[in-house]
C-alpha cells in the first residue's frame, strides 16, 4: 500500500462521542494501518492530545515513506535511521552534521520515533511479522544484580526502540518570587488571580483546574481534591490514573471565597472556572481562554510566561528548600519519584553549597 500526502484529521469516537485523531490519504480515504493503531490508542482511552501526536508522527512517517518510495510494512530499522536524518535537516537538500542543529531537537524526535515505534509494536503484537524488526528486544540480565520489576520481566524480553536520540537535560525555566508577585498583581480578575495562584502554590497542571469542581475544593480542611474525569465538557484532563488530594493555604482558601462572592455570584456551573466576562456565560473555562489571559498579562508586565513555568517554579522551590522528592512528587501527582528527580533536581554550585550548609559540612561563611 502506497501512500501519498496525508492529513491529521479530528474524529469523534461513536457511541463515546470522544475526540480522536486519524489519517486522510491525498485521495480523502483513510489510511487504513494507522487508523487501526489510532482507534486503539483511542479505544483504551489514551489522552486526544497523545492520539494527536501519534497522527501527526505517523504523518511524518507515512510521507517519508512516500518520498524514499518504501512500503511501511517493508521499512527496516536502516529507514528510520533515514528518518532521523530527514526529521532533523532544516531542507530537504540539506544534510545536518554531527555537531550542527537541526530543524527539530532531539526531544521532539524522539517524540516522532515514539509513535512510529508504537504503531510498528501494535502491529507486531496482532501478527504483522516484518514489523517486528523494528522492535528490539533486551533481555534483562541475569546475574545477581535484580532490577526493578524484576519480577514482573522473570528474565524474558522486553521491546525497546532500536534508535533514539541522546536528549541534553536542562533545567526547566522557572520564575522568580518577585515575577509571580508581579503577575498576580496584574490579574483584571479574582477568577484568573486566583487560577494562577492555585498553579503557583499547588503546583497543579491547568488541565487539572480546569477540571476541578466546587465539591473538589474543601474550604474547611485547606485541601483540593484532583479527580480525574474523562468527559469535561472543556476537554480539561488531569494525566492521572487515580484521586489525589494536595493541600493548600488559608490565603489561598480565602481567594477562593472571594472570587465565589465577588465574581462568580448565582452563576449555575459545577465547574471551579468559567467564562464570566467573554464567551458563553457559564461555560467552563477553556486552554485557549487560559492561553489567552495569560498573553494578555505578559504582555502588562513584560515577563514572558506559561501556566507551566508556574508549576516548574513550584517544585524546583521546594526541592532548593530541602522537601525530599518523594514529597515533591505526591504533590506534583507523579506517578514515580523518578520522573520529579529527572526533571527537577538541576542543581547548581548554590544549591549544593546550601545544601552542604545546612547538612553541616560547610560552616556559616566569615561575612
Amino acid at each position: 500500500m502506497e501512500v501519498g500526502p496525508v492529513l491529521v484529521q479530528r474524529v469523534l469516537m461513536p457511541g463515546s462521542g470522544r475526540e480522536s485523531w486519524t489519517l486522510l490519504g491525498d485521495d480523502g480515504e483513510v489510511v487504513e494501518p494507522a487508523e487501526r493503531y489510532l482507534a486503539y490508542l483511542a479505544a483504551i482511552e489514551r489522552s486526544p492530545n497523545t492520539v494527536r501526536a501519534y497522527a501527526v508522527s505517523l504523518k511524518l512517517w507515512f510521507e517519508f515513506l512516500q518520498a524514499a518510495g518504501t512500503r511501511w510494512d517493508e521499512a527496516g530499522v536502516e529507514d528510520v535511521a533515514r528518518f532521523v536524518a530527514w526529521l532533523r535537516a532544516p531542507a530537504t537538500n540539506v544534510v545536518v552534521l554531527a555537531d550542527g542543529s537541526g530543524a527539530r531537537r532531539p526531544a521532539t524526535v524522539n517524540r516522532y520515533l515514539a509513535g512510529v515505534f508504537g504503531f510498528y509494536d501494535h502491529h507486531a503484537r496482532t501478527g504483522l511479522q516484518v514489523a517486528a524488526e523494528l522492535v528490539s528486544w533486551r533481555r534483562i540480565s541475569r546475574g545477581s544484580y535484580k532490577p526493578f520489576l524484576h519480577h514482573v520481566t522473570k528474565g524474558r524480553p522486553i521491546p525497546v526502540r532500536p534508535v533514539k536520540l541522546p536528549v541534553p537535560q536542562r533545567a526547566p525555566r522557572t520564575l522568580e518570587p518577585a515575577q509571580i508577585v508581579a503577575i498576580l498583581a496584574a490579574c483584571e480578575h479574582l477568577r484568573d488571580r486566583f487560577l494562577l495562584s492555585l498553579l503557583a502554590e499547588a503546583g497543579m497542571r491547568v488541565g487539572q483546574a480546569l477540571g476541578l469542581r466546587h465539591c473538589d475544593f474543601v474550604s474547611r480542611r485547606r485541601e483540593v481534591h484532583i479527580v480525574p474525569r474523562a468527559g469535561n465538557a472543556n476537554g480539561a484532563r488531569a494525566k492521572m490514573r487515580s484521586a489525589a488530594v494536595v493541600p493548600v493555604s488559608v490565603p489561598l482558601v480565602r481567594l477562593y471565597s472571594e472570587y465565589m462572592h465577588a465574581e462568580y455570584g448565582d452563576t449555575d456551573s459545577d465547574y471551579v472556572f468559567v467564562n464570566l466576562f467573554a464567551g458563553r456565560a457559564g461555560a467552563a473555562m477553556t486552554y485557549p481562554t487560559v492561553h489567552q489571559m495569560i498573553g494578555r498579562i505578559a504582555a502588562r508586565t513584560g515577563i514572558s510566561f506559561t501556566a507551566h513555568m508556574l508549576r516548574h517554579s513550584h517544585a524546583t522551590d521546594m526541592v532548593r528548600r530541602g522537601v525530599p522528592v518523594e514529597v515533591v512528587a505526591r504533590l506534583l501527582t507523579h506517578r514515580s519519584s523518578t520522573t520529579t528527580s529527572q526533571t527537577y533536581v538541576h542543581l547548581d554550585a548554590a544549591d549544593i553549597r546550601e545544601a552542604l550548609r545546612r547538612a553541616g559540612v560547610w560552616q556559616e561563611e566569615a561575612r
